[in-house]
């Protein structure tokens, strides 16, 4: 995997949270990658439900960003997202979040994501609708419509 085809320390939630997203896979299908800490558990000493899906989010979102562009970085909105949790990561637990789009069009994508701990026991599923925005809207000053 070259340099190119990871996202790192891109946005502030990356870098608060410590995750990285790797959009060079041949399948594009991206990962997003987390080496769970103590900072990233809940009151219950497992990990949080809203890192669980932020991963998920970022995967899913970059995966659909893959459907139009190989450095994983067309700018797709989540419009809808659900997520299940099935099971508990803890400290010390590799994650690994990845998506698949099962369908859409143009504008609209949908996209399924997993994710998994080091050992591929499944911790989180979800399902989402991904916007691509459109290049007119890339740069429409703050407060305005879009």
């Amino acid at each position: 995997m070259a340099a190119g085809d990871l996202i790192k320390d891109e946005t502030g939630t990356q870098r608060l949270i410590g995750y990285v997203i790797d959009v060079g896979q041949p399948d594009k299908r991206a990962r997003c990658t987390l080496s769970v800490t103590d900072h990233h558990l809940n009151r219950h000493n497992v990990l949080h439900g809203g890192i669980a899906t932020t991963m998920l989010d970022s995967a899913m979102g970059a995966t659909a960003s893959l459907s139009v562009d190989p450095s994983g970085r067309a700018p797709f909105l989540t419009v809808s997202l659900t997520t299940q949790f099935v099971a508990a990561a803890t400290e010390k637990s590799k994650l690994i979040a990845t998506g698949e789009i099962v369908g859409g069009g143009r504008s609209l994508l949908f996209v399924d994501g997993e994710l998994r701990d080091g050992s591929g026991r499944l911790i989180a599923t979800a399902t989402g609708v991904f916007k691509r925005v459109p290049a007119d809207k890339l740069d429409a000053p703050k407060g305005s419509d879009g």
